[in-house]
């Protein structure tokens, strides 16, 4: 994995987290504990700072990045952000699950157990109410989370992540 020091600040995460052989970590980055970020996704910290909670699974190819001296990214517990997504200068808070192929952009607030459907386009400054699902381009709301489809999806894959995460720790040099 690629782990590089920009502008005095060298990467940092937590405890019992998979990080992938490819993986590139740039920067004001600080990520919690059982935390995985899968091949080929980019986290980059250089021209502005990311946060990252707890049991945050970054898959294949996704890009988190900001915007300088305007937007961090800053992301809760429990978050799943599906392969080739981008998260760009923006908040995510606990138990968000973004689709694959979504885009997310800068001073976007997407509140707790919420969903981005996948290939959304979520512009900029756009405010995601907590319990919604948001799809399209431009990503609008859709309908309500009922509580079976947020523990069933959101908490699923979440905890499918740890599982799938543990196979490759149990590898790792």
């Amino acid at each position: 994995m690629l782990i590089k020091t920009v502008r005095n600040f060298t990467p940092q995460w937590g405890t019992d987290c998979f990080l992938a052989e490819n993986a590139t970590l740039i920067g004001d980055l600080v990520m919690g504990d059982q935390c995985s970020v899968w091949y080929q996704a980019v986290i980059r910290g250089d021209v502005n700072s990311i946060r990252i909670g707890n049991r945050v699974n970054i898959q294949d190819g996704v890009v988190i990045h900001a915007t300088y001296e305007k937007t961090k990214t800053i992301i809760g517990n429990d978050v799943s952000i599906g392969h080739n997504a981008i998260v760009h200068g923006c908040t995510l808070k606990d138990r968000v699950l973004v689709g694959m192929g979504s885009i997310i952009m800068d001073n976007c607030i997407i509140e707790s157990n919420s969903i981005i459907a996948a290939g959304s386009v979520v512009t900029q400054n756009t405010h995601v109410p907590e319990g919604t699902i948001f799809a399209g381009i431009p990503a609008k709301k859709i309908k309500d989370i009922d509580p079976k489809l947020q523990k069933d999806e959101i908490e699923r894959i979440a905890k499918n992540y740890l599982m799938y995460s543990s196979w490759f720790k149990k590898n790792q040099n």
